[in-house]
């Protein structure tokens, strides 16, 4: 395996951490920790992350919840995020089972499993169409860490199986991350963004056409 698993998993939050991501690292903040938990099973079951649910359901007031957490758009982002984290750890374990050797062909496997994951999850599909408007806001825009956090992983996936020079040069790797994210966000969210169903085979074809694989 060319790119652990721990590098894939942590690479994002470096990039971009967040006052919330700080305080939810073990023994930080318990508090903050205790509420993040039960918004991420919310979340997770389909139902929406209310502040002022959440505060009922730890036995505080909402100005605790705010404190610990800050505003929900905050909240949501390291929930989405947490939940990605998993869901690329998994895909690069699909990816070395396709391409052990690495190189462009486990990029583009990795990316192919990340996307069709996130279209195939209920839970994600849930939320997309609730909040269709805040759901672009923070994950494709800089509004909210998680697309730098997504970009910055991709490059360095592209980095230790491309090299930093890529295709000798004609592209630098940051650039070609920020393309193939964009490539992954088109296809994700293609029913909110063009009207059209998300297509994992179309993501996977656009992704092995960028890397010539």
């Amino acid at each position: 395996m060319l790119s652990p698993s721990s590098d894939i998993a942590t690479v994002g939050l470096r990039a971009a951490p967040t006052r919330l991501s700080a305080r939810l690292a073990p023994g930080v903040h318990p508090d903050a920790l205790r509420a993040f938990d039960r918004a991420r099973e919310t979340f997770v079951s389909g139902r929406r992350i209310d502040m002022g649910g959440l505060a009922a359901e730890l036995s505080v007031d909402r100005t605790s919840v705010f404190r610990w957490v800050g505003n929900r758009d905050a909240l949501l982002c390291e929930v989405l995020w947490s939940l990605a984290v998993p869901t690329l750890v998994q895909a690069e374990h699909a990816a070395d089972d396709v391409a052990p050797d690495g190189g462009p062909a486990h990029v583009a496997t990795l990316l192919t499993h990340f996307a069709t994951d996130l279209i195939e999850a209920e839970y994600f599909r849930t939320f997309l169409d609730r909040e269709p408007t805040r759901a672009l806001r923070l994950m494709t825009t800089t509004a909210a860490p998680i697309q730098r956090r997504y970009v910055a992983t991709v490059e360095h996936l592209v980095q230790v199986h491309l090299g930093p020079t890529p295709f000798d040069g004609a592209i630098d790797a940051h650039a070609l991350a920020y393309l193939l994210v964009r490539v992954s966000e088109s296809f994700t969210y293609a029913d909110l963004i063009a009207g059209e169903p998300p297509s994992p085979d179309a993501a996977g074809s656009a992704f092995r056409h960028l890397l010539r694989v």
